[in-house]
């Protein structure tokens, strides 16, 4: 009996699985609307009937698809900006260079959750819920990294909390270019715009009119960048 239960657990979960690969896919290749069961059920290969054992709706489904994205993503992304360099600085500037490493690749569509808050309007709905929580996780990442940079710089600890929410601002805004542009080094531009913020943070810390020059410094930067195009790989 404890084998054949074992049994019977272990071709649940793999049904289950495969309904979560499958509606994460569809879904973020094609969007939420625009997705029906019916589709996800036969490209999982599963039965209908194993749809509603596992997940009492589609949005059900849809939200724990987001909500397992969200861990695998949040892993990848603190794994690959860690790798860039032994500082805070680095540390930040390198979600840019690990952003347009995504945005090369064949499979970007944007940010998953982004594009599922935008198609799900009320805001308690558990699809946007995940999304919400997604972006609250991504800047809690930001400001252990900025808290990290404000020691490490000297500057006024009450900024730590800003420049994580301007951070931000900075990750979202190349994502959304580099989906509408099809341009991967919309996060070069972004990591320019972020490396003359940093500049200017700790320029007005002692010197104020050295913000002047970095702003200045910061618009010569952005006019050299030639355009390119998205590369794959």
């Amino acid at each position: 009996m404890a084998t054949q239960n074992s049994t019977k657990l272990a071709a649940s979960g793999s049904a289950r699985e495969r309904l979560l690969d499958t509606a994460e896919a569809l879904i973020y290749a094609g969007g939420i609307h625009a997705t029906g069961v019916d589709a996800i059920v036969k490209q999982s290969g599963t039965a209908r009937k194993s749809f509603y054992t596992h997940f009492e709706s589609k949005d059900a489904l849809v939200a724990a698809a987001l909500e397992r994205r969200d861990e695998r993503w949040m892993n990848w992304f603190i794994a690959g900006t860690l790798q860039h360099g032994k500082t805070a600085r680095t540390h930040m500037l390198g979600m840019f260079d690990v952003l347009r490493e995504w945005f090369a690749s064949e499979d970007f569509h944007g940010c998953a959750f982004l594009n599922a808050a935008g198609e799900i309007a009320s805001p308690d709905d558990p699809i946007r819920i995940v999304a919400r929580e997604h972006k609250e996780r991504l800047l809690a990442f930001v400001r252990t990294q900025c808290d990290e940079y404000v020691a490490e710089s000297g500057m006024d600890a009450r900024r730590a909390a800003r420049l994580s929410r301007q951070w931000l601002i900075l990750l979202d805004g190349a994502i959304a270019v580099a989906l509408v542009s099809g341009e991967a080094d919309a996060a070069l531009d972004a990591r320019a715009a972020a490396e003359a913020l940093l500049d200017i943070e700790s320029a007005s810390e002692s010197d104020p009119l050295a913000v002047q020059s970095a702003s200045r410094s910061q618009g010569k930067a952005l006019s050299k960048r030639p355009p390119s195009r998205r590369t794959t790989t």
